[in-house]
């Protein structure tokens, strides 16, 4: 840089950054680096727009500028540029360089076009994290793509089987059996769900019998969650080191949240009623 307008300008920028003004600083880096689109320090630049504007959720800004940073950025170093720029292009559906942005990142995934549909391992996402803050577990279809495997809670307005986009960064964890799994917040909803949340009161003799009936939706892709078995916490403390019980079902009479469709209900709980109609029993649903 030469001018002294575009020294101000930089300064400008670098402040607002620091300020996470972001509308202001994502509009200065761009500003800057139209200008200097080549010199070293513009790699930099180009990430500081791109970033911005993800914090903007300016997902068609942050694709844009995404593309420009990645291109400045050695490959195979797990350089965040490309990190970004794999979400930004999963958002906006360009699994072409969304595949290569992971691959440019140092990941490592199979040959294919379209779409990333892979097993990336269960995670606990938080949907909401400025608003509920929820955690639940899925599974991970690409490294920022994942469907959700717990019934939220009603009240959330969520729902089971929902496609988020989460973050690359941990906000806290889980931990389960001694294992720890990084928790990372939701960025986007990226497609619904068709199946409603219902209610029911269920009563049952044992924890198998409440396993049992998670087991029965499960066989047809559908969701069950003992009401039981949801641990509210507030969205500050959901944020640090939580340990969590797979195994959290308990029996007696309780409120399960279902996700499968209205109609299949009653004939999913009268088959798992009558296989042991001694100790179980149910009533309802509610809610949809």
């Amino acid at each position: 840089m030469t001018r002294d307008d575009d020294r101000a300008l930089y300064e400008r920028a670098r402040q607002a950054w620091e300020a996470q003004d972001w509308p202001v600083a994502a509009e200065l880096w761009e500003r800057l680096v139209r200008r200097y689109p080549d010199i070293p320090e513009a790699e930099a630049w180009w990430y500081n727009a791109a970033l911005a504007h993800k914090f903007l959720r300016n997902w068609a800004k942050a694709y844009e500028l995404g593309r420009e940073a990645a291109a400045r950025a050695e490959r195979g170093t797990e350089d965040p540029a490309y990190w970004n720029l794999g979400i930004a292009a999963t958002i906006m559906g360009d699994w072409a360089t969304a595949r290569d942005a992971w691959r440019g990142y140092g990941l490592t995934l199979p040959d294919g076009a379209g779409e990333i549909v892979e097993d990336f391992g269960v995670a606990p996402i938080r949907l909401d994290p400025a608003g509920r803050a929820e955690v639940v577990w899925t599974r991970r279809l690409c490294p920022t793509r994942a469907k959700v495997l717990n019934v939220p809670t009603p009240e959330s307005g969520r729902r089971f089987g929902e496609i988020v986009v989460h973050d690359g960064a941990p906000n806290g964890e889980r931990q389960v059996d001694g294992q720890t799994f990084p928790v990372f917040d939701e960025l986007l909803l990226l497609r619904e769900s068709p199946l409603p949340t219902s209610s029911v009161r269920i009563a049952a003799a044992t924890v198998d019998d409440v396993h049992a009936l998670v087991a029965v939706f499960a066989e047809r892709e559908y969701g069950a969650e003992p009401a039981s078995g949801v641990r509210a916490i507030c969205a500050c403390c959901s944020e640090g080191s939580v340990a969590a019980d797979p195994n959290h079902a308990v029996h007696g009479e309780q409120w399960v949240s279902l996700a499968a469709p209205p109609d299949e209900i009653p004939g999913l709980l009268d088959g798992w009623r009558a296989a042991a109609p001694d100790r179980r029993s149910w009533t309802g649903p509610t809610g949809g």
